[in-house]
């Protein structure tokens, strides 16, 4: 029996992706330009059924990393992070 292929997110569903976990109640932001988080444990706890539902709908993020970053960039919801240069 042939194994189903995973469902892998597409790059026009990213701005989708990104409303639905902030109207989920997660604080959904970039760090730096390298990675984002969902929210914190708190957000993540509270809404665990909806954004697992999320998750499944989707499916694989991690192709689009970069264009859920850089997204998020665009609408204001990063944190920036110092350079390794002023770090002491």
């Amino acid at each position: 029996m042939p194994k189903s292929k995973k469902r892998v997110m597409t790059r026009s569903e990213v701005p989708v992706f990104v409303n639905e976990v902030i109207e989920a109640g997660c604080n959904i932001c970039a760090v730096g330009h390298d990675s984002y988080v969902i929210g914190d444990i708190a957000d993540q706890d509270r809404a665990k059924d909806e954004i697992d539902r999320i998750a499944e709908k989707y499916g694989d993020r991690d192709p689009l990393k970069w264009q859920i970053v850089a997204y998020l960039w665009s609408i204001g919801r990063y944190i920036e992070l110092a350079s390794e240069a002023t770090r002491h």
